[in-house]
């Protein structure tokens, strides 16, 4: 397809169908004027499982098969993510528009250099913060630009599960992408310090338990618990406000937004005390429609009118950024624990 060319059906193929591949393939394919053309993956199990879903698509454990084709217009990267930079690369070489899954890149050095790229082309370069297209997110972004919550004190996330256990990345980089941009996307900000804490009980050097702090130059604080050790499956964010507090809990069916009109009101009868007020508490009305529909409706719409996507390479190299300095917190605090438990073994 020609530089700026605008295609009546709009070609995908998607490489990678491991665990999140076929549902960006599903939902792909039932979106309006786009066909998915290619899937792609190593694992001829993993094609064929999907062969009946997409009977139009052709299946090849080649990416080149994909770059190849002068009537492809993007590509999805759901491999790996220590893929996920040179594969979507490769694809913004070829000149098609690229969708990367979070996190951008395995290193802030690999999101840089994919920037770069994305920097040097015309083509559509979005990072998959799935997130940030859920519509409780949209809305309680809404409602912070809006100063409903009045002046944001702290926001917090817990993201929690007694759930599978990894061995190539840490429950940082597995589970912290989507609380990190959310929490960038809500407050606007970037941190100007950042520290994290964790343990290993299952598999030496991999923690599977991780508590991060990030300030911000507004002075927000934010506070991340990630593991996949624990007895609750949790998936929530709180906003505190000065006028008012929420809570997005997407375990909930319904109900996933919830506002709490509580606070502390200065008690002007008696000077520099403080009243705690607790009034309604309301659950705005929520789209259900799927947020992954919603996100890569979005990618399409991009390609379409050429606007930049609302997570594009620099929102994507933003979140590494943070990823980076949370896991170099982590190194540190790993060290300084290895080495005081040798100062007591040698004492």
């Amino acid at each position: 397809m020609a530089a700026g060319a605008i295609p009546e059906r709009v070609s995908i193929g998607v490489v990678g169908l491991g665990h999140w591949g076929p549902n960006l393939a599903r939902n792909f394919a039932a979106l309006q004027d786009v066909d998915v053309t290619w899937l792609c993956d190593g694992n001829s199990d993993a094609l064929e499982r999907q062969r009946p879903g997409h009977p139009s698509a052709k299946l090849t454990a080649s990416i080149d098969d994909l770059l190849d084709d002068d009537q492809l217009d993007a590509v999805v990267v759901a491999a790996p993510v220590p893929a996920h930079a040179e594969l979507a690369t490769r694809v913004l070489a070829a000149n098609k528009h690229v969708f990367v899954e979070k996190p951008l890149g395995a290193t802030l050095a690999e999101a840089e250099q994919l920037v770069t790229a994305a920097q040097s082309g015309d083509r559509i370069v979005m990072v998959g913060h799935l997130l940030e297209y859920h519509p409780a997110v949209e809305r309680l972004k809404a409602m912070i630009d809006a100063g409903e919550l009045g002046e944001i004190r702290y926001v917090y996330s817990t993201r929690l599960n007694l759930g599978k256990l990894r061995t190539d990345e840490n429950a940082l980089w597995s589970l912290g992408p989507h609380d990190v941009s959310v929490a960038l996307a809500l407050i606007g900000e970037e941190p100007i310090e950042v520290s994290a804490h964790g343990e290993a009980y299952m598999n030496a050097g991999v923690e599977d338990v991780v508590f991060g702090y990030m300030r911000f130059p507004s002075g927000i604080a934010s506070h991340l618990h990630l593991s996949w050790l624990d007895p609750h499956k949790e998936r929530r964010i709180t906003v505190v406000g000065s006028e008012k507090m929420a809570t997005f809990d997407d375990m909930r069916i319904e109900g996933k937004l919830t506002v709490y009109d509580k606070g502390f009101d200065q008690n002007f009868e008696s000077y520099g005390e403080y009243l705690a007020r607790s009034g309604d508490i309301t659950q705005p009305h929520i789209s259900n429609e799927e947020p992954l529909r919603i996100e890569c409706r979005h990618f399409v719409e991009c390609i379409r009118s050429g606007e930049t996507p609302r997570t594009d390479a620099l929102s994507g190299l933003r979140t590494v950024r943070v990823l980076e300095s949370l896991q170099n917190s982590l190194d540190a605090a790993a060290s300084r624990g290895a080495s005081a438990t040798e100062g007591v073994t040698s004492g």
